[in-house]
This record gives structure tokens, sequence and C-alpha cells, in this order.
């Protein structure tokens, strides 16, 4: 590998709100920045919990290569299979190795192999193993195969993700993470030359609170009582950063893409 790589990865796609938004800018994008390669978060794509196969071709057809998931992973049953057969899309690695599907994979474009590790956080979350483990034995089982690697890290708590990044620095290209849904302003090359940000942000509805509905997520929030949560749709924006490398385990830069669908 010898020339720069970009990498462009989109945040959180909650709902139709959030397809709309991918499905609307990625041409531009595509266009105006020339990603290399293209990642998805779609943890929260079919109606704020999980994916569907559909989802996840129409995703493809419009460039992405490469989609990870989260703590809804399995939410639509209907994707099991598609996890277990489908080698662009990642589920967390610190899952169960029973569970459906993978929790890293490489997909290569020109000759450029990029190895892709989903992980969950343990705070708040259903992860089976202990995130730090899964990451480095991730990495071992990517690094014979790929040129450079890339980690989306699903998680609550920010320092989870903040000390996976200072443990992961310098032996993978970017850390990224995702789950909260509201980007942070922390967006930086780390001293030993990975990309790092605590959360990249939603793809979906302003409107809303983390892109449900506001009405039903502040009735939950003052009767203490079940409420069905569904996506907001109105003002849709994508939250997105595009990272340029500078050698297989080093970025040059990382640049935040905060944009009105």
């Amino acid at each position: 590998m010898n020339s720069a790589i970009k990498i462009l990865f989109v945040g959180d796609i909650v709902g139709s709100a959030g397809r709309h938004a991918v499905l609307g800018l990625l041409p531009g994008l595509l266009t105006s920045h020339k990603p290399d390669f293209v990642i998805v978060n779609g943890e929260n794509a079919a109606g704020g919990r999980g994916i569907t196969p559909e989802i996840a071709e129409d995703l493809y057809s419009a460039g992405v290569d490469a989609i990870t998931l989260g703590n809804h992973a399995y939410r639509q049953s209907k994707a099991w299979p598609m996890l277990d057969e489908d080698p662009r899309i990642v589920r967390p690695a610190n899952h169960f190795r029973s569970n459906p599907g993978r929790g890293a994979t490489v997909v290569e474009k020109n000759g450029v192999k990029l190895g892709v590790l989903n992980l969950s956080g343990n705070f708040g979350l259903d992860a089976a193993h202990p995130f730090i483990a899964a990451a480095d034995s991730g990495i071992h089982e990517l690094g014979s195969k790929s040129d450079l690697i890339f980690v989306d890290f699903h998680a609550e708590a920010t320092s989870e993700k903040i000390a996976l990044g200072w443990h992961l620095d310098g032996r993978v290209a970017a850390v990224v993470g995702t789950h909260t849904h509201v980007p942070t302003a922390d967006a930086r090359i780390l001293p030993g030359g990975t990309a790092y940000i605590t959360d990249v942000g939603m793809t979906g509805s302003r409107d809303g609170v983390i892109g449900v509905e506001r009405d039903l997520a502040i009735k939950s929030m003052t009767s203490n009582l079940p409420v069905r949560f569904e996506p907001a749709s109105s003002d849709p924006w994508l939250n997105g950063v595009l990272i340029t490398t500078a050698g297989p385990d080093s970025a040059a830069t990382i640049e935040q893409l905060l944009l009105p669908a």
C-alpha cells in the first residue's frame, strides 16, 4: 500500500430518515471526496432497531462497501442468515461466537485490503466478553489478512471509547465511536498515528431525541411507563467522518461531516 487511502464512515443510520439521508447524499460525497472505502453503521436502520437484508442491499447498491452493527444486531431475525453468509456486514466481535455473524472482515478494492473490526462496549450493553481482549484478538486475526484496520466501537461509555483509542493507538488506522448518536468534538490523530473520535453521531432526524420521536421520549422520561419508541422523521442530517491514511497503522487526517439531507 504505497498511497494514501480515504475511508468515509457514516454514523448510526436511524430509520427511514437516516436511510434516505445516506442514499440521497452519498452520490455527492463519492464525487466530491472520492473515498476508496465507504463504511456505514446500520445498527438502527430498520425502524430504529437492527437491519434487514433489503436495507443492506440498498446500501451496497449506493456504494457502501461494509456495514457495522451494534447492540441491535439481532433485532430483525430475518437478517440472521445474512449475518452468517454476507462477509460485508459485521456485528460486535465480543458477542458470543455461537451468535449469527462475524465480528471482523476484510473488504478489498483496487488491490487494497481493509480490515473492519466491530466491537461493543461492556457498560450498559449486552456484550458477552471484555472489549479490550476482543480488540486484541480481532487485530491479531486481521493483521496478516489486511493492509490497514478500521475499528467501529459501539459503546455507551465515553471512558471505554477513549481507553480503547489509547490502547489501539499506533496499531490500527482508525478507532471511531458509535451508539450515543451525538457527534463529539474530539476528532484527532492520536500520537501513535491512529485517527480517533469518541462518537461520530447519527444519520437521521435531528428533530427528535437521538433519533426517536421527541414526544415519545419525553413521555417515557416523565411517566416511567413503557413507551413504544418510533424513529423521528423531520430535519434529517448525515453525521460521518472522512479519514485519510498515512500508512498501514496510521492516519494523516480525520474530518467530521455534518450535512443536512
